[in-house]
């Protein structure tokens, strides 16, 4: 069956969320950390096509294939710094809400970086969680090229 083009069907709301897409680009976020956000949400969603997007993203960006194949793994990797893991842990929180963000991932990420920066982290997280649900609602592929 195919799915409809959210970009064609309703062109102002996906206008509205590469508004929200290009803040994200544009906050102090490093490179890493949206990589890590994006592929550790995608992942956890079940969108292939995000998954692919952003792990080929984060290889030009020269992140390794070894820490690229592990973020699925990360609590027994040894690959990822602490303000990675905590980013990790509230990226995993936030994708599976319905389970809540606790008290101990929410006070380790705060620990680790400032206000500013950790709303932009959860801002990031929230973004990524609305592509999935875009691309896995509507069947997104990756292209096979």
């Amino acid at each position: 069956m195919n799915r409809l083009k959210i970009n064609t069907a309703e062109p102002a709301g996906y206008r509205a969320m590469i508004a929200l897409e290009k803040y994200i680009e544009s906050t102090e976020l490093t490179t890493r950390h949206k990589d890590l956000i994006k592929i550790r949400a995608s992942q956890i969603n079940g969108c292939a096509y995000c998954v692919d997007m952003h792990t080929t993203d984060a290889r030009k960006a020269g992140e390794t294939e070894r820490r690229i194949y592990n973020i699925s793994v990360w609590h027994e990797a040894p690959f990822f710094d602490e303000q990675e893991r905590a980013i990790l842990a509230l990226t995993e929180e936030v994708t599976l809400i319905a389970g809540r963000v606790s008290d101990e991932t929410y006070k380790k990420a705060a620990e680790l970086f400032d206000e500013k920066y950790l709303a932009q982290v959860i801002m990031a997280i929230i973004t990524i969680n609305a592509w999935n649900r875009i691309g896995v609602t509507t069947q997104l592929q990756p292209s096979l090229d």
